[in-house]
Formats: C-alpha cells, sequence, structure tokens
C-alpha cells in the first residue's frame, strides 16, 4: 500500500506526517501526489476534479510557487504540470529541485529518476497489511450520506489510539479516493474484528 509506505517514511523520521517533504510521482496516474506531469491536460483537469491532484499548471515555475509556500508552511498539496514527463525532469535537474521521495521501483524507469536518487532521493516501496490483520471496507449507505460520522465512530473505535497511521487514512481517504468511491471508508483491523464490525455496522443499518 502506497499510503502505508508514506507513512513509514515520516515514522522513521519520528513524525506523524511528511509535511516539508517534495514527492515527486512521476507519470500521473490514479495515485494520490505531491508532484507529477502529464502531457495530456484533459487527464490532468479530471485529476483534479478527482481528488487527486489540486492543482494543474502549465510550467515548471507555478508549481515550484506553490509548493514552496505550502512546504513552509508544512501543509500537503499536490500539483500536476502539464508537460512530459521527462521534459520536466531534465528541468528539474537542471534548475536543482531535488525531490525527496520517489515512486516505486517499478515506475518511472528514466535517467532523470537515477540522478535524483544519487542525490539522496529515497523509493517509496508499498508495504504489504501486517501478519494477522486485513483491510475492513465499508460502503456508507446512501441514507447515512449526512451521518456518516456515527459509522466513522464504529470504525475509529476498532483503531488503538496509538496507531495515527489508521486514524488519518480514515479521516483523509475520502478527499482522495476518487468520486466512485468518495462513500467508502476502510481500515486495517485484526482479522478477528470483522466480523464484529460488520455485526455492530449492521445493527446501525437496521
Amino acid at each position: 500500500m502506497n499510503y502505508a509506505a508514506l507513512m513509514r517514511c515520516a515514522r522513521l523520521a519520528e513524525r506523524d506526517n511528511l509535511g516539508g517533504k517534495l514527492l515527486y510521482a512521476g507519470a500521473l496516474d490514479n495515485d494520490g501526489k505531491s508532484l507529477a506531469a502529464t502531457a495530456d491536460q484533459a487527464a490532468g483537469r479530471q485529476a483534479m476534479r478527482d481528488g487527486a491532484v489540486d492543482f494543474v499548471v502549465t510550467t515548471l515555475d507555478e508549481a515550484l510557487r506553490i509548493l514552496k509556500n505550502q512546504v513552509r508552511k508544512r501543509e500537503p498539496v499536490s500539483v500536476c504540470v502539464v508537460a512530459e514527463p521527462e521534459s520536466m525532469e531534465r528541468e528539474m535537474l537542471e534548475r536543482g529541485v531535488e525531490p525527496d521521495l520517489l515512486p516505486a521501483a517499478d515506475c518511472a524507469p528514466s535517467s532523470s529518476i537515477a540522478e535524483f536518487i544519487a542525490l539522496g532521493a529515497r523509493r517509496i516501496e508499498p508495504q504489504p497489511i501486517p501478519a494477522g490483520q486485513t483491510l475492513f471496507t465499508v460502503e456508507i449507505p446512501l441514507n447515512f450520506t449526512r451521518d456518516s460520522g456515527r459509522i466513522e465512530g464504529i470504525l475509529s473505535a476498532s483503531i488503538a489510539e496509538s496507531d495515527i497511521v489508521n486514524r488519518r487514512w480514515l479521516r483523509l481517504s475520502p478527499r482522495y479516493l476518487g468520486p466512485n468511491a468518495r462513500r467508502v471508508r476502510s481500515v486495517v483491523c485484526e482479522a478477528g474484528s470483522v466480523r464484529e464490525l460488520s455485526e455492530q455496522l449492521a445493527r446501525l443499518s437496521s
């Protein structure tokens, strides 16, 4: 899971988020971003409507103005530049824009990525769900759309107070899952808790 991998980087730095770090995600796809590129302007606009990115711009200069402001405040933001990824990567190198984080090893196999790594950038490798745990998902019924907090409360109660990663995912994931999954909530929980959670949610909906 890419989210788990990103949060693992935060924990290694003894932090609960990656504020102030620049993730270059390469070519735009369906995942969340910090900085991404695509030559397809329509795809960039659609990604913004879907919540995958916050801004779509046409130059690296515009992206840097947005990113610098948010990095300074240690607040998250994602920007897509309408440009060929390899062209933008070369411009980043020429101008000394060095990302802190990069996509997994099976993504973006370009010479520029190798140079970013040589400069100290780290790849994000998806993290598996721990043994004995499972990803529990539930779709909020239409009649609970305005009262989703009751369902989120049941899910939250299944998460340990110290599990900051899981709690943050429950709170923020609706923003990044896209319009087709905005009513989906999910938590990583003990496999033995699935039945109890299902029964609690069934009672709530009945």
